[in-house]
């Protein structure tokens, strides 16, 4: 029996496929509301690195994505979530 294949997701930002357990999902809920990881609705995928998440935010994908506005509160909770150990700043190189 073969292995299931990987399902494959486009981050909004770098446009690179990568597998959709590896990215952040973040959903336009029924209700008009926005979500993270759950739920049913529209969605869009997001690597879960600071380049992607800055581009997102600057050139706005995320909106343009999910086809309504994206509040800077979901900004933050994914800025939060980034891993900070072993990553330096771009101002430290």
């Amino acid at each position: 029996m073969n292995p299931p294949r990987p399902v494959l997701r486009r981050c909004v930002s770098c446009r690179m496929l990568v597998d959709r357990l590896q990215l952040w999902r973040v959903i336009r809920l029924a209700d008009g509301g926005l979500g993270l990881d759950g739920g049913m609705g529209r969605s869009a995928y997001l690597c879960p690195s600071p380049t992607c998440l800055d581009e997102a935010r600057r050139r706005k994908r995320l909106q343009r994505a999910l086809r309504c506005q994206v509040s800077d509160s979901i900004y933050a909770t994914l800025a939060a979530r980034l891993p900070t150990a072993g990553i330096a700043s771009p101002e430290a190189r």
